[in-house]
């Protein structure tokens, strides 16, 4: 593994120790490149926080701060800007003119919630109706239609107990789409460290079947986890078994208002 896309930091809330602490270690792990994507600020209405993600005013000193260690680490390993973004059909266009004004280098798919997420359902919630899945995989494929994000961070994050064949025949339309737009899906290291529902051996054994490519991604939230080649181990033994082509890097996709 010579790259990671998927880095947090404090500003979330739930992330631990500073960027250089990361960058460090990635070094020290032999990653050439480690991308930050942080989950994004939102503009909800006045009243409601997500205590998850960011604020909007911790964007900017966001910004400044891997711009800065961008440099001061320039000859030992290529640090990129992002953002992990959850796509809000109702707060999409306001977040994209916002982040206009930063030099964010590309955004990740990260859905952890439906709708606009306020009283709404929650991925990680075990789920049996089947409206909740195909939600979920309707709004991915949007999110995707926008062609503003670089790759789909944790695509099997839903956590659906309900019918397999219904779940296999809903995930199969994400893959399918997926392929046909070339956007990587990611093998998620942080559902393996947790043993969480993701990744799922469903959804690899579709996405090898439709031919999908795979990116890995730490998504860190401690900078052990920025290089665990004991994860690396179990996430390619799972792509083998699934017959799914992992890459090595992608090309980033900077998000433009259009």
């Amino acid at each position: 593994m010579i790259a990671n896309y998927h880095t947090h930091t404090y500003r979330c809330h739930h992330a631990y120790g500073t960027e250089r602490e990361y960058i460090e270690t990635a070094i020290a792990g032999g990653l050439q490149i480690l991308g930050f994507s942080d989950h994004t600020p939102q503009f909800y209405p006045e009243g409601f926080v997500d205590r998850d993600k960011m604020l909007p005013e911790e964007l900017p000193e966001y910004c400044d701060t891997i711009l800065s260690l961008k440099n001061e680490y320039a000859a030992d390993i290529e640090i990129h800007l992002g953002l992990e973004v959850e796509y809000y059909p109702a707060f999409w266009g306001r977040l994209l003119s916002y982040v206009q004004d930063f030099p964010i280098e590309y955004f990740l798919l990260g859905q952890h919630h439906l709708g606009n997420e306020i009283d709404d359902l929650n991925s990680f919630t075990p789920c049996r109706d089947p409206r909740g899945l195909t939600r979920y995989v309707d709004q991915c494929i949007e999110a995707l239609s926008t062609g503003a994000f670089t790759y789909a961070a944790h695509p099997d994050l839903f956590h659906f107990i309900g019918d397999d064949a219904f779940y296999k025949r809903e995930m199969r339309r994400l893959c399918v789409f997926a392929k046909a737009h070339n956007i990587p899906l990611e093998i998620n290291f942080n559902g393996l460290a947790g043993n969480r529902n993701y990744p799922d051996p469903r959804f690899w054994e579709i996405a090898g079947e439709v031919g999908n490519q795979a990116i890995l991604g730490c998504d860190a939230h401690v900078k052990e986890m920025v290089f665990r080649p004991d994860l690396e181990a179990r996430a390619l033994q799972l792509a083998k078994a699934s017959h799914v082509e992992v890459l090595e890097t992608v090309p980033l996709i900077r998000p433009k208002k259009h």
